[in-house]
């Protein structure tokens, strides 16, 4: 089974902010960078995948704000292979009767936050009361901690080590450290070798090469390959060049004595059960 545990849909201008794209085309070095989703698109780039992670995604802070109900229309639509996390801004005062109601009412079957983007620190009261919420929902978590393009952000927020005072004080949530918490990628493989519900996607590394090997290697030297999911970022990059770029990894170590990565170690990230891992295959959430 072939899972995407990291797409996104939106609509732009409905959902995305202007300047966030504006921000995106400066760091990609493309003027014309389009970000917007059409559904049809994600859905014929799912081909590949035998089931796929929606994110919803509501950072007020950047200029995000993906309607929950828009993520749960959608993956309705294609309930046989595509699941729906909900997203919350911990800004918002009713954030964890959002949560309860995207759960409960509408459904989505996790959770996607971002202290860099929605500007909360991991240690603010108001992350801890949706964490401690998704804990008792028995729901997973994506985890956006790590860097971005967006220019009012602060970086102090977003190194993944500032997830370990969570990841004691709820030892059976599952949480997912998207992109593997780049640059920081050693902090991150450190913290989910320690804690065994913490887990770590591939999402939107490979096209730097360079990191991407160096990652992948990094992650089978401290023996956590077997935590690392298959993800994508759609509409950044698709399941398909995700794949064909894993196949290629090892062509950064042509001609060299650097290690390689065992082929039947990449095809079993690609391949992983991620579902099992994530507690999506045990039935709708807790009340």
């Amino acid at each position: 089974m072939i899972v995407d545990v990291h797409t996104h849909i939106w609509e732009h201008p409905a959902h995305i902010s202007d300047g966030f794209i504006a921000d995106a085309r400066i760091s990609a070095g493309n003027p014309n960078l389009q970000i917007a989703v059409d559904l049809d698109a994600h859905w014929a780039a799912m081909a590949p995948v035998d089931r796929a992670i929606v994110l919803g995604f509501r950072a007020g802070h950047v200029g995000v704000l993906v309607p929950n109900e828009y993520v749960a229309e959608y993956v309705g639509t294609h309930p046989e292979k595509l699941i729906g996390f909900c997203s919350v801004d911990p800004q918002d005062e009713d954030a964890v009767d959002q949560l309860d109601h995207a759960v409960r009412v509408l459904g989505l079957r996790g959770l996607k936050v971002a202290p860099i983007y929605q500007n909360v620190h991991p240690a603010d009261p108001r992350f801890v009361a949706l964490m401690e919420r998704a804990d008792a929902l028995a729901i997973p978590v994506l985890i956006h901690q790590g860097t971005t393009f967006c220019e009012n952000v602060s970086l102090e927020l977003a190194n993944p080590v500032q997830l370990q005072p969570l990841a004691l004080r709820f030892p059976n949530l599952r949480m997912v450290i998207a992109h593997m918490g780049h640059p920081w990628v050693a902090e991150t493989l450190v913290l989910i070798r320690k804690h065994r519900h913490l887990y770590a996607d591939i999402s939107a590394l490979y096209y730097r090469p360079w990191q991407f090997y160096n990652a992948l290697v990094l992650a089978m030297e401290y023996g956590v390959f077997d935590k690392l999911l298959f993800g994508t970022d759609y509409p950044f990059t698709s399941p398909a060049s995700t794949i064909d770029a894993l196949h290629k990894v090892n062509d950064m170590a042509e001609g060299t004595r650097l290690p390689r990565i065992p082929m039947e170690r990449i095809e079993a990230m690609i391949n992983r059960d991620a579902l099992s891992l994530l507690g999506l295959d045990a039935g709708p959430a807790r009340g």
